[in-house]
This record gives structure tokens, C-alpha cells and sequence, in this order.
């Protein structure tokens, strides 16, 4: 008999997460992402393969009155969406489409002040033995370019797109994003402690180019577990014990 594996709820200060029918959990990516993104003067969301829905629910509590939307192409995935979005009081605003976003795009009649994805990004190399996490983490179901257009097609004027890479497929984001007139206007480089190198890119994306701000983000000090000052301020009204 085939044991099966109990994933946990994760519980955030203002919402829980069931994950057990989703193929990527709850991770330090998409917190960053979640507490990031510029919300500011924002009234329509789009969260581009929401999983969990766990981004689309940040935004939410950082938000008062914004609609979110959010769109995930995996059936077992987007109905845990739904139940998770369900189960708080922001349950009103949200909303989820089981469908990819190439077929979104074709049918959205909105436009978005702020659209967020924490997408897949492994565009070579050999698939592993779990094609669920392969379809999520490959970029065969969302190439880059049809994210980027979807994000050129769904932004407002003055809309904002955010996504989080590692480090050098966030340089190659940036670099095919001009292709489709988006530019980089925020960058946040992520460290994982302060002896490591970036690994990860947090990307503003906006229609008109202007310089970007330039940041650095370092998660921990010395020790495992002992979060910096700047990550704890990004995350504390998130995490339980932050």
C-alpha cells in the first residue's frame, strides 16, 4: 500500500492555506512577492497562476477595496483556490478563473492596475520524475513571452506588473520585456543572507520607462531562522511569528 504523504496547512496572521491538492506549497517566493508588489492607488488585481492562491490572498489584505482576479490553468489547484479565497473575509473581492492565460487574455474584458505572477522559469535542462512539479516550474505551459504579452494586453496605463526570477532569468525577463515595450522601473535584488549572492529578482514592470529604483533585500543574519530587520518589516503581517 501506497503511503501518502500529509501536507499542513500553512497559517498565515490572517488566513490559512490548505495546499494538498496544489503542486507547489506555500514558499519563501511568493511571500516575498505578495508583500512586495506596489499596491498603491490600485483598484483591479490579476494574479497569473495563482496555485494556493496565497499571493492573491496578500494582496487582498493589503488592500481595501481592490477586485483581485486570479487565474490558474490547474483544475485541483484552482478549486483549492476557491476554497481558500472561501474560507476569509476578503471573500467577496476575489475571484478565480481555471484557465490559462493565453485563453484569459482572449476573453478579459478588464484591465488591471496591477497584475503579479511568480511564474515558472527552468526553460532547459532535464524534466525530474514529477511531471505535476515539471508542468508548474517549466515554462512549457507559460513561456515568458506569452506572460509578457498577456501583461502588455491586460495592464491599465498606468498599470503595474510584478514577478519574482532567479537571478539570471530575471536579467533575461528584463531583457525580452522590451520587446513587448514593458520596462523594468523597480528592482529589489534578494540575498539570502548577506554572505551569499542575489538569487532571486523582484521586477516592476510599467509601459513607460523611466529609471529603475534599485534595491537590495537580504532574508538572514547569521544565523538560520534569524531574519533581518528589512525582511521582517516586508513580512511581518504575514508570518505568525514574525
Amino acid at each position: 500500500m501506497e503511503n501518502k504523504i500529509t501536507v499542513q496547512p500553512f497559517q498565515f496572521k490572517q488566513f490559512t492555506i490548505q495546499q494538498d491538492r496544489c503542486t507547489m506549497k506555500v514558499g519563501t517566493d511568493g511571500v516575498l512577492l505578495g508583500a512586495w508588489a506596489d499596491v498603491s492607488g490600485v483598484q483591479t488585481v490579476l494574479d497569473v497562476g495563482t496555485g494556493s492562491g496565497v499571493i492573491a490572498l496578500m494582496l487582498a489584505q493589503r488592500t481595501e477595496q481592490a477586485v483581485i482576479h486570479a487565474v490558474e490553468i490547474d483544475a485541483e489547484a484552482s478549486a483549492q483556490a476557491v476554497e481558500n479565497m472561501q474560507n476569509t473575509v476578503w471573500a467577496n473581492r476575489l475571484q478565480v478563473f481555471p484557465i490559462a492565460i493565453q485563453d484569459f487574455v482572449r476573453e478579459a474584458e478588464n484591465r488591471y492596475d496591477l497584475i503579479v505572477s511568480n511564474p515558472p522559469f527552468f526553460t532547459g535542462g532535464t524534466f525530474s520524475h514529477s511531471q505535476e512539479r515539471n508542468s508548474v516550474r517549466h515554462t512549457v505551459k507559460l513561456p515568458h513571452g506569452d506572460l509578457l504579452a498577456a501583461a502588455r494586453s491586460l495592464l491599465s496605463k498606468q498599470g503595474r506588473f510584478c514577478v519574482i526570477l532567479p537571478y539570471m532569468e530575471g536579467l533575461r525577463f528584463q531583457e525580452l520585456a522590451r520587446d513587448y515595450n514593458l520596462h523594468c522601473t523597480n528592482m529589489t535584488e534578494v540575498h539570502p543572507n548577506a554572505n551569499k549572492p542575489v538569487e532571486r529578482l523582484l521586477l516592476q514592470f510599467e509601459r513607460h520607462e523611466r529609471p529603475p529604483v534599485q534595491s537590495q533585500l537580504v532574508i538572514q543574519a547569521e544565523g538560520r531562522n534569524e531574519w533581518t530587520e528589512q525582511y521582517v518589516a516586508l513580512t511581518r503581517d504575514f508570518y505568525l511569528y514574525m
